[in-house]
């Protein structure tokens, strides 16, 4: 399947993360998101959570910048 991503810059919070977190299996990739979901944004491991964060998986690797539709 290739190299994936979730990139916290595209997620509107106060906190304004920057991380963005690589996997090659989307196992890893959302054990590792929700690990720093659940430490730094307060999330709570639910299936409910772990659906939504799949929506956000991406091919590839991270942008340097995000681009936000205005």
């Amino acid at each position: 399947m290739g190299r994936m991503f979730i990139d916290c810059r595209e997620v509107p919070s106060d906190r304004k993360c920057s991380v963005a977190i690589a996997a090659d299996n989307e196992r890893e990739l959302l054990d590792a998101v929700v690990q720093h979901a659940v430490a730094v944004h307060g999330a709570k491991d639910t299936s409910e959570f772990r659906g939504e964060l799949k929506k956000a998986i991406h091919q590839g690797t991270p942008p340097m910048q995000v681009h936000h539709a205005a």
